[in-house]
């Protein structure tokens, strides 16, 4: 049986937001009109995005098509592919340069 490619719900990806850490926000209720009703205290708290729940996080990773065995269950995993690729880069770089100095 053939495996069927995971698409991504696009209202999902117009309403959430992937932090650089790997966690998932998303926007507060109550934050579209009706101002002059709120507080500045409750307004500057509607500003937040906060972070979504566990169980929550599974079913929006799900909607994203991120493989939950990667950024959804480990907060950490965009951190350590960034450094993964920093660090080739870097070793390309230095190839380059050993390379361009051996031409001299």
């Amino acid at each position: 049986m053939a495996k069927v490619k995971q698409k991504t719900n696009k209202t999902a990806t117009k309403r959430f937001k992937l932090t650089g850490t790997g966690k998932i926000t998303r926007r507060k209720s109550y934050n579209n009109h009706m101002f002059f009703n709120k507080s500045a205290s409750q307004k500057r708290r509607l500003e937040q995005e906060p972070v979504l729940s566990d169980t929550e996080r599974t079913r929006v990773c799900r909607m994203l098509a991120i493989p939950t065995g990667g950024m959804c269950n480990d907060p950490g995993f965009l951190n350590r592919r960034r450094a993964a690729r920093a660090a080739k880069r870097k070793a390309a770089e230095e190839i380059t340069q050993v390379r361009s100095k051996l031409n001299l």
